[in-house]
């Protein structure tokens, strides 16, 4: 149950969120908090607005988050917003590269300033953002290793300022790394283990799934990140289909892309697997979750494989085939989930 880049709200509540909407939302966030001092009412006040932010922007991340525990919930909330809005910057934000860069290092200065400080309210009065006061204090309570999300951070940047990636290896080490692996650690140290021994274990599993669901979403959104100025296939699959310049736009290109697509469908699927073999490494309280995530994204995964169309359509799983996958003993927990506002 990790997050990753590319997931646009296509099946959400509402529309992508402008600059001017988030804005809007940190000075209400502001606003609500003033003059709060228990540190318990403002980490309650803030989950409950990114918890709206995780509600906005995905379905499925939002459903399997639901089989959490109430307090790990809270963080993995926490997690989403802190990531979601950097993601924004690069991805949804009429901005020139070199302004989405600007916020990018504006927002990592207020990250540092929010590790520094020991409470919420200590951060929220350095002027730090409420979703970061309250993502690093997730930070500070799991002794999450503070680069991690440097590294996420600069996964960001590349996004502001495109680069091919020459094989498969040069992919996930110097983007899916940043943009995905470690916000798979950040869970982990959320989730935890089954045992302290178990940690290496899960840390693994996390990189796993990290590394397939970014995948997955790569593949479903090959023509997207193109109009974005991306292009995440490796340049020697590419190269493999006589494919010198990749035009997803091009009808003549699609049957060679699409088997290119098909093969990291089959190498998400290796990884996915990995997954599923660590997942008993984590607590018990959180399997269940992390099991409905693979299940729904290997889903996925197979439809992208199996359409044929992804490079004309986004290919997403339908909600009645999500809620087939999770477990019947909490189909309960899906209304509730949208219901309660």
């Amino acid at each position: 149950m990790f997050l990753f880049k590319n997931t646009p709200p296509t099946e959400a509540t509402q529309d992508v969120w402008s600059f001017a909407d988030w804005s809007m939302l940190e000075r209400r966030n502001r606003a609500r908090t003033e003059g709060i001092s228990s540190e318990k009412i403002l980490w309650r006040r803030l989950t409950r607005e990114a918890r709206k932010v995780m509600r906005a922007y995905t379905t499925s991340f939002f459903i399997v988050s639901r089989f959490l525990p109430p307090e790990k919930r809270a963080q993995v909330e926490a997690i989403y917003a802190a990531v979601r809005y950097p993601d924004e910057i690069v991805d949804t934000f009429p901005l020139s590269a070199s302004e989405k860069v600007r916020l990018l290092d504006e927002w990592q200065e207020f990250y540092e300033i929010g590790l520094r400080a020991a409470t919420i309210g200590e951060a929220l009065r350095a002027n730090v953002p409420c979703f970061l006061a309250i993502f690093t204090k997730v930070v500070r309570d799991n002794q999450i290793p503070a680069e991690y999300y440097r590294s996420f951070l600069d996964a960001m940047r590349q996004d502001a300022c495109p680069r091919q990636f020459r094989t498969l290896d040069d992919l996930i080490e110097n983007y899916v790394y940043g943009s995905a692996v470690v916000v798979g650690y950040f869970l982990s140290y959320v989730y935890g283990a089954k045992t302290k021994a178990d940690f290496p274990r899960a840390m693994k599993s996390a990189r796993s799934l990290g590394i397939a669901l970014q995948l997955t979403n790569f593949l479903r959104d090959v023509s997207e990140d193109q109009r974005r100025g991306r292009i995440y296939l490796p340049l020697d699959l590419l190269r493999d289909e006589n494919i010198e310049r990749m035009d997803a736009l091009d009808e003549r290109q699609h049957e060679a892309i699409a088997r290119v697509i098909r093969r990291l469908s089959a190498v998400a699927e290796t990884f996915y697997v990995e997954a599923y073999n660590n997942l008993d490494a984590f607590a018990p309280d959180c399997r269940t979750a992390i099991h409905a995530c693979i299940k729904v994204y290997r889903r996925l995964n197979e439809r992208i494989a199996g359409s044929g169309q992804s490079l004309k359509q986004r290919e997403s799983v339908p909600l009645k085939e999500k809620v087939e996958v999770l477990p019947a003993s909490k189909y309960w927990r899906i209304p509730f989930a949208y219901l309660i506002r």
